[in-house]
């Protein structure tokens, strides 16, 4: 399989993350959105959404957007609850990480961190991400102060998925300290056995 990758990006990191985890071999090309490479024709050709990651399958199929490629390659692993309604909660969590926390998290920290975002980096926009993202992480911290984890009580999906953004949270100005939970759930999800940083890709 190929997975069409940026490094540093939260959303790419979840599959390098579980594929890494599950031993499935993958051919990773960089295509930077920094760059302008996820906006070349023959790229759009591919995933016209102009975003990565994707995934191209041995067969010539792709699957874009990271979660739905989270749930295809985690089908029948331990990473997918086999109890319909945790598995409705990793879904829950899913949706939640997609609307409600990358939006304001993953954003926030773009916008401090990526030169090419400075122009966006409006004081609104700071204090509305700022703001949105606080809540988040303390629906986060609120859930975690009673449950292991996200899905049931053991890791999954849905924590792979919350992780890849939360864990650098304090680079976009959030305090992760102020919520305690969320900062032992770190630990936990980087205990899990076959764990690796962002920073890691494949030879």
């Amino acid at each position: 399989m190929i997975l069409y990758d940026m490094a540093d990006s939260g959303n790419c990191y979840k599959p390098r993350l579980l594929m890494t985890k599950l031993g499935i071999p993958f051919t990773r090309v960089e295509v930077s959105s920094h760059t302008g490479e996820t906006r070349k024709p023959d790229y759009v050709a591919k995933n016209p959404n102009a975003m990565v990651p994707m995934l191209e399958l041995d067969d010539g199929r792709r699957i874009a957007e990271s979660n739905a490629i989270l749930l295809y390659l985690a089908e029948g692993t331990r990473f997918v609850p086999a109890d319909k309604y945790e598995r409705a909660l990793a879904y829950q969590w899913l949706f939640f990480e997609q609307y409600s926390h990358e939006p304001y998290i993953a954003v926030r920290k773009a916008l401090l961190t990526f030169p090419e975002r400075a122009k966006d980096a409006t004081p609104e926009r700071l204090a509305q991400t700022l703001e949105r993202g606080n809540k988040a992480l303390g629906v986060m911290n609120q859930h975690l102060e009673r449950n292991a984890f996200f899905a049931g009580s053991a890791y999954s999906v849905a924590d792979i998925a919350l992780y890849a953004y939360t864990h650098s949270a304090e680079k976009g100005g959030f305090q992760l300290d102020a919520y305690p939970a969320v900062a032992a759930w770190l630990k936990r999800v980087e205990a899990d056995k076959g764990h690796v940083p962002i920073e890691w890709v494949p030879d």
